[in-house]
């Protein structure tokens, strides 16, 4: 039986990798495990923000221009609640809303998560298999300052992950259990793919639930990740940031130092080969090719460079 690939997910980066996985691996063998501590509920709403910018990418309806929600949206729902004095700092449109008002329903009916996001998906047609990492409740809290703590949606969205942070953890993670599938498919597959997603609160919270950290240890030599850090920057989101508040560096080395017990091989681009040997001397092996995924072009060739 042919071994899947698997993949650790975040929102946006991992959804540019996997749009060039799915042109390279049948859809039988990818495995998208996906990050769940930035879930949260609002208006009643059940919101998985990263399960939703992977399917919509995949699916070609995510919106070009934001990155995350659905292209050719209207926004008639959040005019409405803006008009009652409602919370709307937090964007949803009015097709997306069907997607939260569906997976709260079957939520309420007694799906887990993972049984709505499985209907989800097939109702996109995806080619590949997308799990959550736990059905249980994680909740990233970001530490600040200014602000106490904070949810990582009010962080990110509500203050524009613009202010500093202190401490990042995991509410629930201890406890999660991970859901039907997710250690099997580690155990079991030919290469495990951290995709280009913030370590620090895109992939770590995966980390965290129950076991997967374990089996990533043990199989180390058979884990590819890909830096998220490019050039010293990230591309997108605060993951340079939050780093250098963590007291590491915003470098390639730092997401080396940060994986190293969990990846055999780091990715890194062409713009951070000066850094290539510092990584290989802590232990993880390092090529150097172009990684910015500016084009489908672009992330099939990634893609096909992350595979055995």
């Amino acid at each position: 039986m042919t071994k899947p690939i698997v993949v650790l997910c975040g929102g946006v980066g991992a959804a540019r990798l996997l749009r060039g996985l799915v042109q390279v691996v049948p859809a039988e063998r990818l495995i998208a495990i996906v990050n769940v501590a930035d879930d949260m509920v609002l208006h009643g709403l059940s919101i998985s923000p990263d399960l939703d910018t992977i399917t919509y990418t995949l699916a070609g309806e995510v919106s070009q221009e934001r990155g995350w929600g659905l292209e050719g949206e209207s926004w008639q729902a959040m005019k409405m609640l803006a008009r009652y004095g409602g919370d709307d700092w937090f964007s949803l449109g009015d097709r997306d809303l069907g997607t939260h008002l569906y997976r709260t329903q079957r939520l309420h009916e007694g799906a887990t998560l993972a049984d709505a996001t499985a209907e989800i998906t097939a109702a996109w047609k995806l080619p590949l298999t997308m799990i959550p990492v736990s059905n249980d409740r994680i909740a990233t809290i970001m530490s600040t300052e200014d602000h106490g703590d904070l949810s990582f949606q009010e962080y990110f969205v509500r203050h524009q992950h613009g202010v500093p942070v202190t401490a990042v953890r995991f509410d629930g993670a201890k406890d999660a259990v991970a859901a039907p599938g997710v250690l099997e498919a580690l155990r079991d597959a030919e290469r495990i793919i951290i995709a280009p997603s913030n370590p620090v609160v895109s992939i770590d919270p995966v980390l965290a639930v129950q076991g997967v950290r374990e089996i990533l240890v043990e199989r180390r030599a058979d884990v590819v990740a890909v830096s998220p850090i490019v050039g010293g920057k990230a591309l997108k989101g605060p993951a340079d940031r939050l780093l250098q508040e963590l007291g590491r560096k915003s470098s390639v080395v730092a997401v080396a130092e940060w994986y190293a017990d969990v990846t055999g091989t780091l990715l890194v681009d062409s713009q951070d080969e000066e850094h290539a040997q510092a990584v290989r001397d802590l232990g993880v092996d390092c090529h150097v090719l172009p990684t910015v995924m500016t084009t489908l072009e672009n992330a099939i060739s990634l893609a096909k460079a992350c595979l055995p």
